[in-house]
C-alpha cells in the first residue's frame, strides 16, 4: 500500500523556476510558496518577527504556504541560487500545504538522499542546454515529493493528513478515503478500517488530524471536486463522484466549505488550468 499514490492522484505538488544564476543584491519574495536550492556563497534569510539565519553551506529552503522572506549576500561574492515558486494548494485545501512547518531548511551534507537529484538541478541551472527549463521544472516535482516524504517519515509533522499517513492505522483509513471519495463512508466503517472502536478511533483521528473523520471526508471531497470542475465535469457529474446523490446536496457543501459556487468555481479553475 502506497499512502501517498492516491493522494497525489488529486494533489500533486507542483514547482516552477522563476531564478537561476549569482545572486548578488538584496531580493524580496512575496506571500506564496517557495523552494530555493542553494549551491554555494553565503546566504541571510530575514523573516518579520522572526531571528535572521544564515546559511553558508548547499542547503534546501522550503516555504510550503508562503511567507514574505528576503535574502541578503555579500554584494562581492553573492549566492549561487535555484529558486522556483511552490503550488501545494494549501489555500484552497489541498491537505497536503496543512500541517506542515512554516519553513524547512535541509542542509545537503545532512541528507545525501536529496543530493542525486540536487546535483541534477544545479547541473541544469547553471547551463545553457536544450530543454533546461522543462527539465528544471520536473525535477524540482521530484524533490518536492521526496522533501514531504521526508518531512513525514522524520516525523516534523505534529498534526495534518501528513501526520495521520505516518500513523499505520490512519494511514489505512485515509488510504480508502483519498481512494474512495464517493464511497458512502461512516465512522464504523472507518474505525472497522483502522482496527479500533468508534470512540477511540474518532478521537484518535481528530487528535492526529486536527478534525473529525467526516469534516476531514468533506473537505477532500470538496478537493477532489475541485479538480474535476477544473477538468469542465458537469456539477452533477462531479456531485455523484464525490459522493452525493443531489446536485443541489453538493452545490450547498461545496459553497460551505470554499465559498464560492461549482459553476463559478468550474469557469475560474478551467481558466486557471488553461493558463498555467
Amino acid at each position: 500500500m502506497d499512502p501517498f499514490a492516491a493522494l497525489f492522484d488529486h494533489v500533486t505538488p507542483r514547482a516552477r523556476t522563476f531564478f537561476t544564476g549569482n545572486l548578488c543584491e538584496t531580493r524580496h519574495f512575496t506571500d506564496e510558496g517557495h523552494l530555493h536550492l542553494l549551491k554555494g556563497g553565503v546566504l541571510t534569510l530575514a523573516r518579520a518577527g522572526q531571528v535572521d539565519l544564515q546559511l553558508d553551506e548547499p542547503s534546501l529552503l522550503f516555504f510550503p504556504r508562503g511567507r514574505v522572506h528576503s535574502f541578503t549576500v555579500d554584494p562581492d561574492r553573492g549566492a549561487d541560487l535555484v529558486c522556483a515558486t511552490v503550488e501545494l494548494g494549501g489555500a484552497e485545501g489541498n491537505p497536503i500545504g496543512q500541517g506542515l512547518p512554516e519553513l524547512v531548511v535541509l542542509p545537503l551534507a545532512s541528507h545525501p538522499a536529496l543530493a542525486p537529484v540536487c546535483d541534477l538541478l544545479i547541473g541544469e541551472a547553471f547551463s545553457e542546454l536544450s530543454g533546461r527549463q522543462v527539465a528544471l521544472d520536473q525535477l524540482l516535482d521530484y524533490l518536492l515529493i521526496l522533501i514531504v516524504r521526508h518531512v513525514t517519515d522524520s516525523g516534523r509533522v505534529a498534526t495534518g493528513v501528513l501526520a495521520g499517513l505516518g500513523d499505520p492505522r490512519l494511514a489505512r483509513v485515509l488510504t480508502a478515503m483519498h481512494d474512495a471519495p464517493g464511497k458512502p463512508w461512516t465512522l464504523e466503517d472507518l474505525a472497522g478500517i483502522a482496527g479500533m472502536s468508534r470512540t477511540r478511533f474518532a478521537e484518535h483521528f481528530r487528535t492526529r488530524i486536527g478534525q473529525t473523520p467526516i469534516d476531514y471526508l468533506t473537505v477532500w471531497r470538496m478537493t477532489v471536486a475541485r479538480q474535476l470542475l477544473a477538468r469542465g465535469k458537469p456539477v452533477k457529474s462531479v456531485a455523484l463522484q464525490v459522493g452525493y446523490q443531489s446536485g443541489a446536496a453538493f452545490s450547498r457543501v461545496f459553497s460551505r466549505v470554499t465559498g464560492r459556487s461549482p459553476r463559478s468555481s468550474n469557469g475560474l479553475r478551467t481558466a486557471d488550468v488553461h493558463s498555467s
